[in-house]
């Protein structure tokens, strides 16, 4: 694990590879031998405290180089051709990395489960919009040229842009509920039977061509960083909170699968509400969607963002998941884990290293705009919107854009689908 945490922090360049092995994660001189760099442990993973509420830290955080500090002290002494470094990054970063806040203050939930980014250290101590595992990084670039060592900076561009989209919602009036309310609504009557008897692409949530123009512009148009459209599709559900839960082999939904296709559209589960409480329902939740697409499934997201424990990744990974893009908090949006980059999974109860990937979700429509959330202006949510992408692509990491298709639907006062329009254009100035 602490090898993973340096070479993670160092980068993945060649040079950075090999630089990994000039830095050492020890108080025991026997083992500072060939090494530039060496961090001092803290006591964080000392057993006896290790996963106790004591071991969480203590507000206000102390800051090196203008960088929050979890662990350890600010102080640098240099003996000989090695630096010692009191900082401690390794248990700074891996707390943000794991999620062992989450692990540890496991009375903290909110009405869904969750953990609330309001009750998370990066958002009380004031970082939540600052990838400072990132920025850790830097400091130990930084340090290692110091001592000779020639290392680059990652490229100030964003490597990969994910425009993701949760499908909840694929059609209001194309089942005979979704038409009865629309004809119970005066403004909606004629567009919800002609879409009832007609044409599907009349739905109002049949906002999928309009996402994939913008997506294909921004494809077109930007060569300097990779982008993928992922759409999340809910396989069955069990709770409330699953409704609407859409035939996977209707021909509706075939008909939308198809159009993904044609489109190059990456295929992910939508974790159900039911199955963030009873992990071990993702298997049987993988292989519906499977048989109805007809691919193999290797994303995922949790609906809600309700993967409730860390631990509860496991369960991902032993279905065959290996790539999942929930890790983002429902009530405010930025860097959960601390990264703008994609990381393995680190088990905080074991902590050991996963080959799954999770790629941190920067920011969700919902969480801007809902009363309970950010309720953000459409100015302010843009302004926000556009920091996080600049920190993002300073550190030469991995967007991911959250938004839901019905969520565009037009309506007074609504500007989720402006604000992905102003998104996308900033992207491809980017360029």
């Amino acid at each position: 694990m602490v090898d993973y945490i340096i070479r993670f922090l160092l980068g993945d360049s060649l040079a950075c590879r090999v630089a990994a092995s000039l830095v050492a994660y020890t108080s025991d001189e026997t083992k500072w031998a060939n090494c530039r760099v060496v961090i001092l442990p803290s006591g964080f993973f000392d057993e006896g405290r290790y996963g106790q509420p004591s071991s969480l830290p203590v507000l206000p955080l102390q800051e090196m180089q203008d960088v929050p500090l979890l662990y350890g002290t600010p102080e640098i002494v240099r003996r000989d051709d090695r630096l010692l470094v009191s900082a401690d990054l390794i248990a700074s970063a891996f707390f943000l990395l794991s999620r062992y806040e989450e692990y540890v203050r496991k009375d903290v939930r909110d009405a869904h489960g969750r953990f609330p980014g309001r009750e998370s250290l990066p958002f009380r101590a004031n970082f939540i919009d600052r990838p400072i595992v990132d920025e850790y990084g830097r400091l130990l670039r930084t340090w290692l040229r110091r001592m000779g060592v020639e290392l680059p900076e990652p490229e100030r561009t964003l490597h990969r842009v994910n425009l993701t989209v949760d499908v909840d919602v694929p059609f209001l009036y194309r089942h005979p509920k979704g038409v009865l309310r629309g004809l119970l609504s005066p403004g909606n009557r004629l567009r919800a039977l002609r879409t009832f008897l007609f044409d599907r692409s009349l739905d109002p949530a049949f906002t999928f061509p309009w996402i994939a123009a913008q997506n294909r512009d921004l494809e077109e148009e930007v060569h300097s960083f990779n982008t993928e459209a992922i759409y999340f599709f809910k396989s069955t559900g069990g709770t409330p909170q699953d409704k609407p839960v859409y035939g996977l082999h209707a021909k509706d939904t075939q008909a939308l699968f198809a159009f993904c296709r044609e489109q190059g559209i990456t295929f992910g589960l939508h974790v159900s509400y039911h199955a963030g409480l009873h992990p071990k329902s993702i298997r049987e939740e993988k292989q519906r969607l499977e048989e109805a697409v007809g691919v193999d499934i290797r994303c995922s997201r949790h609906h809600f963002l309700s993967c409730r424990e860390p631990e509860d990744f496991g369960e991902l990974s032993a279905c065959g998941i290996t790539d999942d893009y929930t890790m983002g908090y429902a009530d405010v949006a930025g860097f959960r884990l601390g990264t703008c980059r994609p990381v393995r999974w680190i088990s905080p109860a074991s902590r050991e290293v996963s080959s799954l990937t999770l790629h941190p979700l920067t920011v969700m429509d919902y969480t801007l705009v809902h009363e309970r959330y950010m309720h953000l202006s459409f100015d302010d949510a843009a302004a926000y919107c556009l920091k996080l992408i600049d920190r993002t692509e300073h550190h030469h990491g991995d967007l991911t854009l959250l938004w839901h298709n019905h969520y565009l639907i037009p309506a007074p006062g609504k500007w989720e689908g402006e604000l992905y329009e102003l998104l996308i254009e900033d992207l491809m100035r980017r360029r």
